[in-house]
């Protein structure tokens, strides 16, 4: 304790300028007291020592689910040190007139509370780090409740705990209530917004809600529209309606601030009861970020329920909050009213120096990370002396906050709230119901088909890279004729064909990651599933992939002279057609396997490096060494299986005259060059075989999806590529 006592009274020396937020609240410099009306008018730049809000108790409210068990919460006074701030010079908030229930909600909020709430993440030890400790807290509808702390304090781990979405590693302790009851937030009644939500460029915001709303809502398409309206009208996005989210050509996509609220709106047009966001203001600028919890606020006062995590605020922005949960190292430093936290940091001997924002001095007070600047500027002096501001030890700070609370009023003000909040149950909040799986495959591939026409990147670079190879492929090749001479150099033209453009297909390796991405974030939220997402897919990318094989091969065909027949055509066709849908399949095997650019681009790029050499062109298949290069490479090369089909094709009942008397069929003619089967059926054969893998590839990536196999793999990999990036 006497650590703590000089502590506190160093840091109250060298913040002469600080008072208590009581002393101060008369003062000029108060000016993160929200004005009148501030749902209407949320920043106030004008000194105002009183506070007469009538729409700041938003609690106060019946409008909400389970509004019994909400009214008689809302019975407890305020937090104690927010009544003695308003003991002051403050006016009281009071309950604005006919706030009992008549008001018109957009939306039907939920409260909710959470007690004891412990966290365990598995590292070294089995469930011995403890990322949230024993946490207490509450939120009511039309309120934002804010839950601010330092990095690695646990404010995601807490949020996705209230959200039920914690993962499979962590293990949780405690007990949330909603409205009131431990039932599961059921599909639809809340919304969970990710810290990084990815977006689909080549669709407009509207496109992009009302095919969210497809994927998310039963109901018939009329129905839809008012929703997706009434979500952007919500988060502001009016004027970005019909604007690309990532742009085309020269125009310039939707900013950060713009793409964040968008990832928002997709989440309100199920019009959920409780929304949980994660970093709303994460990579925004401070104009972004005033916009958007004003955006927020807007929100709120329809009478959704709001909840969200934040790093840090400017001194606008922390005004527009409700409450704060206030962590570090998984513990809760404070809870309840927002000026209350201020009171609370004044009690424990932090008061927030006049010209310091809020958010600034709590983060300021317990980031462990200031403790290295304290190592180096402990011998260093200014004008006015030492380094006053920042030398303060955070450990010593932390400890006195938490023991602070823990006896002050708030913590027995919160663990009445939320004893009153639980007594009695309200209304348990229902399922809104699904789109049909026949509905969301669909609804995905139409999508896939407008996004693969808009996204040239996709398939149109590809057709572009196809058609150059095939002309240089025919030029290379062209004027063969059909003599027994020729058979060697047709092989290996077909060969050059088939692995070329296998292999130039790794182009559209970033649009495939950028796709298993967006159904990353759809699954999250259940608004995809694993099986729809492949086969809207597959039969998304089947025309574009049509289109690729009939183009390039009637150039190659045509140019290299095969032989003049409408059915064979087909046949070269289909199979090259079958040999793309095996490499499709592959490329998505391999991106979802490892989720990242460079290790996706090396991984095929060996692969098809290895099936070329084991495709039977530089040494015949009997020739190959048994084990590793026939059993089972040879085999699971699709190279070997079109190859083989296409030269049957070709090959298979054609003649060729040896002088003038003997001559000599095209099996013959090839089997010293090229391993194929005499059987004229061998050739229907193989492009089963084509179609098997085709779809077996895609049966892989399902079980990857389904069962999340894959997420050790591109774990690891995040972890590495973050190390890198720490080390740089």
């Amino acid at each position: 304790m006497e650590e703590i006592q000089s502590q506190s009274d160093l840091y109250r020396s060298s913040s002469s300028c600080a008072s208590s937020p009581t002393s101060r609240v008369p003062s000029s410099h108060f000016f993160y007291v929200r004005k009148p009306g501030s749902l209407r008018q949320p920043i106030s730049f004008e000194d105002s020592p009183e506070w007469d809000d009538p729409d700041a108790r938003m609690e106060y409210e019946a409008g909400g689910v389970g509004g019994d068990s909400i009214n008689d919460a809302a019975a407890t006074p305020i937090s104690p040190s927010l009544s003695k701030i308003n003991s002051g010079s403050m006016a009281s908030p009071h309950v604005p007139e006919g706030a009992g229930g008549s008001a018109v909600r957009k939306i039907a909020g939920a409260s909710i509370a959470w007690r004891d709430l412990t966290v365990t993440m598995t590292g070294k030890r089995k469930y011995s780090d403890k990322v949230v400790k024993s946490s207490n807290g509450y939120a009511f509808p039309g309120t934002m409740t804010v839950i601010m702390g330092p990095a690695k304090s646990g404010k995601s781990t807490l949020l996705r705990a209230l959200a039920g979405r914690l993962p499979p590693s962590a293990k949780m302790y405690g007990e949330v209530f909603v409205n009131g009851s431990k039932s599961h937030m059921p599909y639809g009644s809340y919304g969970y917004v990710e810290r990084e939500t990815e977006l689909i460029g080549s669709l407009t915001v509207r496109e992009f809600l009302y095919y969210s709303a497809l994927l998310q809502l039963p109901g018939f398409l009329f129905q839809k529209r008012g929703v997706v309206e009434d979500a952007i009208q919500a988060m502001s996005l009016s004027d970005y309606a019909n604007k690309l989210i990532g742009g085309h050509c020269y125009m310039k996509g939707l900013r950060s601030g713009e793409r964040r609220r968008v990832s928002i709106a997709r989440e309100l047009v199920m019009r959920p009861h409780i929304l949980f966001i994660d970093e709303p203001l994460y990579h925004l600028d401070s104009v972004s970020a005033l916009l958007m919890m004003v955006t927020l606020k807007k929100l709120a006062s329809m009478g959704c329920t709001l909840v969200f995590t934040i790093y840090q605020s400017s001194t606008e922005v922390f005004g527009l909050f409700d409450r704060i949960c206030l962590l570090s190292n998984g513990n809760t430093l404070f809870f309840g009213e927002t000026l209350a936290c201020l009171q609370h940091f004044s009690n424990a001997g932090f008061p927030c120096p006049i010209m310091q924002s809020p958010s600034d001095h709590f983060l300021r007070a317990i980031n462990t990370d200031f403790d290295r600047i304290i190592a180096m500027c402990k011998n260093w002096q200014d004008d006015n002396g030492d380094f006053s501001a920042v030398n303060m030890d955070t450990a010593v700070a932390i400890r006195t906050l938490e023991a602070t609370y823990k006896s002050s009023e708030d913590a027995a003000s919160v663990e009445t709230m939320i004893f009153k909040l639980t007594e009695r149950e309200g209304t348990q909040l229902k399922s809104k119901g699904k789109a049909g799986a026949a509905t969301r495959v669909a609804v995905l591939t139409w999508r896939s088909l407008l996004v693969m026409s808009r996204e040239w990147k996709y398939y149109w670079l590809r057709l572009i890279l196809y058609m150059i190879l095939t002309l240089c492929i025919g030029t290379l090749y062209s004027g063969l004729g059909h003599s027994l001479s020729s058979v060697a150099t047709r092989v290996s033209a077909v060969f050059v064909f088939v692995s070329f453009a296998s292999l130039l297909g790794i182009a559209g390796i970033p649009s495939l990651l950028k796709e298993i991405k967006i159904y990353g974030s759809e699954a999250s939220n259940q608004h995809s599933g694993a099986f729809v997402f492949l086969l809207g897919q597959f039969l998304g990318s089947i025309p574009f992939l049509f289109l690729m094989s009939i183009s390039s091969s009637l150039v190659f065909y045509f140019m290299v002279g095969l032989r003049d027949d409408f059915s064979l055509l087909m046949y070269f066709v289909l199979n090259f057609f079958m040999c793309l849908l095996v490499n499709e399949g592959l490329m998505l095997f391999i991106a979802c396997l490892w989720r990242d650019v460079y290790w996706t681009t090396l991984t095929l790029i060996s692969l098809h490096v290895i099936m070329m050499l084991s495709a039977g062109h530089f040494r015949i298949r009997n020739a190959l060494p048994k084990p590793v290069w026939t059993y089972p490479l040879a085999y699971i090369s699709f190279h070997t299986y079109s190859i083989e089909g296409l030269l049957e094709n070709e090959y298979l009942g054609e003649v060729f005259a040896v002088g003038e008397v003997r001559s000599i069929s095209g099996y013959e003619a090839i089997r010293g060059d090229y391993q194929i089967s005499p059987d004229t059926s061998s050739k229907w054969r193989n492009m089963l075989v084509l179609l098997a893998m085709a779809f077996g590839y895609r049966l892989i990536v399902y079980v990857l999806l389904r069962f999340g196999l894959n997420k050790n793999v591109s774990a690891r990999l995040l972890l590495c590529h973050r190390k890198n990036n720490s080390s740089r």
